[in-house]
């Protein structure tokens, strides 16, 4: 005999073990929130751009001797230059961080914006200022070293890294985590009490029994609340309305 699962009965499901999501969705929601607030240092973005000229298509060309004829592919160097441990050494030194080329790489990315020759320098620091100071020291170099590199002087910096009055993190966004925490927390509260309602074997009522034995029920006998004398509590009721005096 194949069980069939209605929709009554998992709204009836949700519905008993409703406490039990709204309390994993609210646990869930607090600790992301705590952990945001508390736990996570703020992140900060800055970022520098670079313009590349349209000189460096055949500057390149003539080095590799090969026609490059498109804008990306030149851009696609530089972008690879711009992270590369010769370019962030010297920013290091310059700046005296105390990190290396392989965790500086990890906090820069590079971009091109679209199909333009401007490139997008961004840096991600926990500290908003520090950030700035990569981000145009990053610029700098590049503009520096990229002649001796390519032999090319294509390079201009179009738009330095400033630091705000009221720098804005980029990282953490607890609104956005608490909001995903909450998803998740619904889903788990959610799929907790469908395995709960499935590992309940008890047997609750003569549905329960039909499906357990796979026969009908015939009859069912109630519960009944007897004196000392055997009498009900229905009869000695009845009596007690007539006056009649009952002992127990």
């Amino acid at each position: 005999m194949e069980e069939s699962i209605s929709l009554r009965e998992l709204f009836e499901t949700l519905k008993k073990r409703l406490s039990l999501i709204i309390a994993i969705a609210f646990l869930a929601t607090a600790i992301s929130g705590a952990v945001s607030y508390l736990l996570l240092k703020p992140i900060y973005n800055s970022s520098s751009q670079i313009l590349v000229s349209q000189a460096a298509a055949g500057a390149l060309s003539s080095l590799a001797g090969v026609a490059f004829d498109t804008d990306a592919k030149y851009i696609e160097t530089y972008n690879v230059i711009l992270k590369s441990p010769y370019i962030l050494d010297q920013v290091i030194e310059e700046l005296d961080l105390n990190t290396t080329a392989e965790a500086l790489n990890s906090s820069v990315s590079v971009t091109q914006e679209g199909q333009s020759q401007v490139v997008t320098i961004n840096v991600q620091n926990h500290d908003p200022a520090e950030a700035v100071l990569i981000a145009n020291e990053i610029a700098k170099v590049f503009q520096r070293e990229i002649s001796a590199l390519m032999r090319v002087d294509n390079i201009t910096i179009l738009t330095p890294a400033e630091l705000h009055d009221n720098p804005v993190p980029v990282k953490p966004q607890p609104l956005l985590n608490m909001a995903i925490a909450l998803v998740v927390g619904l889903m788990a509260g959610v799929g907790l009490a469908f395995l709960l309602e499935y590992l309940d074997n008890t047997i609750k009522s003569e549905q329960d029994i039909e499906k357990l034995l796979e026969l009908p029920v015939l009859g069912a006998v109630t519960k009944i609340n007897l004196n000392k004398e055997g009498m009900t509590a229905k009869k000695a009721g009845k009596m007690r309305t007539r006056g009649e005096s009952v002992d127990f």
